[in-house]
């Protein structure tokens, strides 16, 4: 099962088991960690999902939508490697990835 690292707004981080085909919002949303509200609950329409993906694995994520790009647009708080964790799919190759969830808008 692959591994996702989560690091709260405060720093901790934390390792968690992902199960393949969810999304990183849905791993991050079922361990427990209320800060990342995921208001839409994945259908790409709020950005309230938006995660920092560390420099070492944003290159072995899938390019980002239109849409997504858009809504990122839309915070402040938007980074080099922004992404909304419920555009994410997990995956063995993304074992590993490390994921900081974003300033509230």
């Amino acid at each position: 099962m692959p591994k996702l690292i989560v690091v709260t707004r405060e720093g901790v981080e934390t390792e968690l088991d992902a199960g393949e085909g969810i999304s990183v919002m849905e791993a991050i949303r079922d361990a427990g960690f209320d800060e990342l509200l995921a208001l839409c609950g994945g259908c790409c329409s709020c950005a309230t999902c938006h995660v920092l993906v560390d420099p070492a694995g944003f290159a072995m994520l899938p390019p980002m939508s239109e849409d997504e790009n858009d809504l990122l647009d839309s915070s402040e708080h938007r980074g080099p490697t922004s992404r909304l964790s419920c555009q994410i799919q997990i995956n063995a190759a993304l074992d590993g990835l490390k994921v900081q969830i974003a300033p509230e808008d």
